[in-house]
């Protein structure tokens, strides 16, 4: 992503008006790498988000009402500290660097005024979040970096702050066309342009570059040693910065999807990228990150559950191929039962001691020759007997194994609902929602302490184009709930036909559902499952009365009968645009 430093000169820009003067009410930390203040002043009131992600550093304005922790990292306690109630003097960016610099007037343990700095260091895998005092060292920091990880830049409590390493390049916002012509000239060897961009110039992201790079030349890998008058280069590198001089906010899309984002609109990809201009870079940002954002959430909170429920469902497999493997064994035991039947009929020929015995196979109509293998220890009436206790055994094990695989391939696939709650998973309520579930069902320890109490949760909630309500549940409790008693006996129930997803009602309140409110419901049922991302998308329907809760079933897993089946491709942006 450009979120390169001169993308930052332009959001720091356009923050510094708003956030001068505010006051931070309140501090939150969502997830481990990110904090969000809530700031007043008389004439604003907004939330900032600093994020230290290694994927996704920034600092934006936003408007996502984002989930607060259950309990504060130590971070966030520290910050709440000592900048509850702080003011923004100052923000300020080192020239060329991915650094925002927080200068807070703040209120001391004994009540007196004192400065402290907050630095957002944006640099990829590197980003940093570091709370420092009045004289520049380090209180903490949300990622603590010691002497062995980073020599030059280690961020340590006690330590004075330093800048990191300044990279060694040129500000081409401040060059002259002379002084480009100069650089080009002293090419020495085979350079690829925006490789000589990036290693030449501040500020300049690898999507810039290769942009500058097309801009000028019509290529971004052409060699620029083998250009012999660098004339018309110097000229265009200055026009094309001065025209960067001024940027504005485009997010870029690909199929529907957003691709990329930056403050100068990119040519490289003709038409097959589409752009998209944003009133600000808070909301570019906003927009860009903020299903993106909330999907990484959800995987990092859902991540330890997700890995033991994936062992469940391995152990569960492991063991219902050895069930299956056992079962075609059991299924021989006829041959037990005609062992011990011709041994039975010919004791006469046997003596203690033998290792077999062949005798006539009355069983087959050519009364072709058996051999039947004997234990030395036993008598040949023990041996016979030997063959019928197996035979019994068999027949035994066939009733349990059967009984056995029947429950684990239903328990195999109650996990794999499980796991696919978890995909879907909004906010932590869902989480703990689904870790309940599983501790109850005893696939999960109970912790010994009391248990959170959670509010009822409501299951998702959409109105159809023509007025019809429906819903969605977000988990196997909650779609029992639904189902069994939540719906009506003639509102419709939807489910993708032979896979794992949500449990959808379409409420009718005793009149007769359009084709709209159908097609609808069945695409969200279709979207709230497995299939999401497929085309055609198979989803039955029938009327609620005749769905049923199997004997000993599993929550959410239910039987129904006399169902249509409906067509349908998931649309992505349905949710959205029917959601209440």
């Amino acid at each position: 992503m450009p979120f390169d430093a001169t993308f930052l000169r332009a959001l720091q820009q356009e923050l510094e008006p708003k956030l001068l003067g505010c006051r931070i009410d309140k501090i939150q930390q969502p997830d481990k790498c990110a904090i969000l203040f809530t700031l007043h002043r008389r004439d604003f009131d907004g939330k900032l988000l600093l994020s230290a992600s290694s994927s996704a550093p920034r600092v934006h304005l936003t408007t996502e009402a984002l989930e607060n922790p259950a309990q504060a990292p130590m971070f966030c306690m520290l910050l709440r500290k000592y900048l509850t109630g702080a003011k923004i003097l100052a923000l300020t960016q080192p020239p060329m660097e991915r650094i925002l610099e927080f200068t807070l007037e703040c209120t001391d343990e004994l009540g007196e005024k004192c400065i402290r700095y907050l630095y957002a260091e944006l640099m990829g895998r590197s980003a940093n979040l570091v709370l420092c005092d009045s004289q520049h060292r380090i209180m903490d920091a949300i990622r603590r970096v010691s002497p062995d990880e980073s020599e030059k830049h280690p961020v340590l409590p006690g330590l004075l702050y330093r800048l990191p390493p300044l990279a060694e390049k040129l500000d081409p916002f401040a060059m002259e066309e002379a002084e480009f012509f100069r650089l080009l000239e002293a090419i020495s060897c085979p350079t690829r342009a925006s490789d000589w961009l990036m290693d030449t110039f501040g500020g300049l992201s690898p999507l810039i570059s290769r942009e500058v790079a097309f801009r000028v030349w019509g290529d971004g890998e052409c060699d620029l040693f083998s250009i012999c008058d660098h004339t018309q280069g110097a000229r265009k590198l200055k026009e094309v910065f001065s025209q960067m001089a001024h940027p504005l906010p485009y997010r870029f899309t690909l199929g529907g999807k957003g691709k990329d984002f930056s403050y100068f609109p990119v040519e490289q990809y003709g038409t097959l990228w589409q752009r998209e201009e944003f009133p600000s870079f808070s909301r570019l940002l906003d927009a860009f990150y903020a299903q993106r954002d909330q999907a990484e959430r959800m995987r990092q909170r859902t991540q330890v559950l997700r890995k033991t429920v994936q062992n469940l469902l391995e152990r569960t497999t492991r063991k219902l191929e050895i069930q299956k493997q056992e079962l075609l064994t059991a299924t021989d035991r006829e041959t037990f039962r005609q062992y011990g039947d011709l041994l039975t009929a010919n004791l006469h020929r046997m003596v203690r001691g033998q290792s077999s015995v062949s005798v006539e196979n009355f069983y087959d109509p050519e009364m072709s020759l058996v051999t039947i293998p004997l234990s030395v220890t036993l008598s040949p009436q023990q041996n016979a007997a030997r063959y019928y206790k197996q035979y019994q055994k068999a027949k035994t094990a066939e009733k349990i194994l059967t009984e056995q695989i029947s429950l684990g391939e239903k328990e195999k696939e109650y996990l794999k609902s499980i796991l696919e709650e978890l995909s879907r998973a909004e906010n932590e309520k869902d989480v703990l929602e689904i870790r309940n579930e599983l501790t109850d069902g005893g696939y999960l320890r109970s912790e010994g302490k009391k248990r959170m109490k959670l509010p009822p949760s409501r299951p998702r909630e959409f109105l159809s184009s023509d007025g019809f309500t429906i819903l969605v549940g977000r988990n196997n409790r909650q779609n029992d709930e639904l189902t069994l008693k939540i719906a009506e006996k003639r509102d419709i129930w939807l489910h993708v036909q032979k896979l794992h997803g949500s449990h959808v009602i379409l409420r009718c309140h005793g009149a007769e559902p359009t084709d709209t409110a159908l097609t609808e419901a069945a695409m969200l049922a279709a979207y709230y499952s497995e299939a999401k991302d497929s085309g055609q998308v198979a989803v039955d329907m029938v009327e609620a009365k005749r769905v049923k809760k199997p004997a000993g079933g599993k929550p959410g897993m239910v039987i129904y009968e006399n169902y249509r089946t409906l067509f349908v491709t998931p649309d992505p942006n349905l949710p959205a645009r029917l959601g209440i």
